[in-house]
């Protein structure tokens, strides 16, 4: 039987619906490299939320980047929900494409009239899968050819404020289990400024706290300036969130710390990373034992 990217004719519309959210977004673009470099003539099209539209800005893979609308995907031939949520399933059966396809794990799966196996079944691999690898092997489910999933991609001009040498920090996450002490953060800050002589810029949301980093240069911008921030950086210190996954794509050595999010599954990919896991609590990861890594990750580091 012939694989869906074979039925397609030459110019054919892909849509991939990937609506949110920041780490997700950005472990989708290795996926669609793949299709992409796969069928360099296809036309490919993402639906996702306004916020997160800067991941994809500029990315030279895709021909459009659309919010999210009932017929957001209209006129594909191939509509691939990566999403998997209600208002996703639903723009699916909107498209009226030829294909619409979606995993099978999908609540309301049957809705689609192609449904993607496990990843483990595609990789041959009994195991826990990266996400990158989890969305990659949609791709190989359509027809691309089985090879290594790249690394993650994010395009943008240089940050016009930088200093000669930075680090990147993301000290907040999306609960405050998720987020290693202040204090902690500050002490390993102190280490990158005076052993490394990397200054530290501090990113966040405007709706985070930064009182206990007010000494140092705190930036609150919008998505597109973060990955200006973060294309011109040396090194990323941050807890398990979106950030994370930004630096890892830009290629910087990256130090993560995890609480109950599982890092084989979540881990910087394709990147010199270390990682600390500490499920009982991120306040018992000591600071030494992090600073300790910045000297296996940035030596040799280009000044």
């Amino acid at each position: 039987m012939a694989s869906i990217l074979e039925a397609l004719a030459p110019g054919s519309r892909v849509t991939i619906l990937r609506l949110r959210s920041l780490g997700d977004c950005v472990l989708t673009t290795p996926a669609i490299a793949l299709l992409k470099h796969a069928r360099p003539d296809l036309r490919l099209r993402i639906v996702v939320e306004p916020r997160f539209a800067a991941v994809f800005a500029g990315n030279p893979d895709l021909d459009e980047v659309r919010s999210p609308t009932l017929f957001a995907a209209a006129g594909s031939a191939v509509c691939l929900n990566l999403h998997g949520g209600s208002r996703s399933l639903w723009m699916t059966a909107a498209s009226l494409a030829r294909h619409r396809v979606g995993f099978g794990h999908h609540a309301g799966a049957q809705l689609y009239n192609r449904r993607i196996p496990r990843a483990q079944e595609i990789l041959g691999e009994e195991r826990t899968v990266h996400t990158a690898e989890h969305l990659a092997s949609a791709m190989f489910y359509l027809g691309v050819p089985r090879t290594e999933i790249p690394r993650a991609r994010l395009y943008t001009t240089p940050w016009p404020e930088a200093p000669a040498r930075y680090a990147v920090v993301h000290p907040f996450a999306s609960a405050p289990h998720k987020q290693w002490p202040a204090e902690k953060f500050v002490a390993a800050l102190e280490r990158l400024q005076n052993d490394w002589q990397l200054t530290p810029i501090i990113i966040g949301a405007p709706t985070d706290d930064f009182t206990p980093f007010q000494a140092f240069r705190c930036v609150s911008g919008p998505l597109e300036q973060t990955k200006q921030i973060l294309s011109g950086a040396k090194f990323f210190l941050g807890n398990d969130s979106g950030p994370a996954h930004m630096a890892a794509a830009c290629g910087l050595p990256v130090t993560v710390l995890y609480g109950s999010s599982d890092p084989v599954v979540w881990a910087p990919w394709r990147t010199r990373a270390e990682t600390f896991v500490s499920p009982a609590g991120l306040a018992q990861i000591k600071v030494d034992d992090v600073v300790a890594s910045f000297s296996r990750l940035l030596t040799g580091v280009n000044a």
